[in-house]
């Protein structure tokens, strides 16, 4: 028993440290994405409004899963007979499958905070605008000094709570081959032949790191609740 447990915990502590270093680089390239994407969403220029409306249903609009085994397997093997993008700086990040990770995480975080955004953008009050406009501020003024302060307060925990989808869906990339904590706790399952000991424990993992990261949005709400 004492084997078993620590050949668990070295596997879950392996397949932990994936998770956690891919939710953090998705979770800030995906939130700091969804904002621009979110103005582009409302801008009135058709030819960026369109594209962005595109962007965002498709990653929406589709299952997770969906999208890893697309990029994986299929943009990953495209990519792959491509002589530009092999001898790239990038290839390091596309010939593996923590790279195609990574980006398909990013970019489905990004469309799904940037929803968030857009509905708290156009949720104020029109007067705001008005207001800013009284005091002759620029559109861009507008924008960075008055909206976007008051919709993050109304998009956070929102946003908090994407984020936890997010860690959910770190999960998923073990269909891919990534080696985070659902993939440890399947490996450990073949080859010990445990069913509830891997699972329970890797429940346990994402359970905690969800109640750190609802635990860290919630300290945010209360220091900006503070403030205004």
């Amino acid at each position: 028993m004492s084997d078993f447990g620590s050949y668990l915990s070295g596997e879950l502590l392996t397949g932990l440290q994936t998770t956690i270093v891919l939710f953090i680089a998705c979770a800030i390239t995906g939130n700091l994405l969804a904002l621009p994407v979110a103005l582009g969403r409302i801008s009135q220029r058709a030819w960026i409004r369109y594209p962005v409306m595109g962007f965002m249903l498709a990653f929406r609009g589709t299952p997770l899963l969906v999208q890893l085994y697309i990029f994986y397997f299929g943009v990953g093997q495209i990519l792959a007979t491509v002589p530009t993008i092999r001898y790239s700086p990038f290839w390091p990040l596309f010939r593996s499958a923590n790279g195609y990770a990574y980006v398909v995480l990013s970019l489905n975080t990004a469309a799904y905070c940037a929803e968030i955004w857009r509905g708290a953008i156009l949720g104020l009050p029109t007067g705001q605008t008005e207001a800013g406009r009284s005091l002759g501020l620029s559109k861009y003024r507008i924008t960075r000094s008055i909206l976007l302060p008051q919709a993050f307060r109304l998009a956070l925990p929102a946003i908090g709570g994407q984020n936890i989808l997010l860690l959910k869906g770190t999960a998923l990339t073990a269909a891919i081959t990534v080696f985070e904590t659902m993939a440890a706790a399947n490996l450990v399952r073949a080859q010990t032949f445990r069913t509830y000991e891997p699972l329970l424990a890797a429940a346990l993992v994402y359970f905690v790191l969800a109640s750190v990261i609802t635990s860290g949005f919630k300290v945010i709400e209360t220091r900006l609740a503070s403030r205004y």
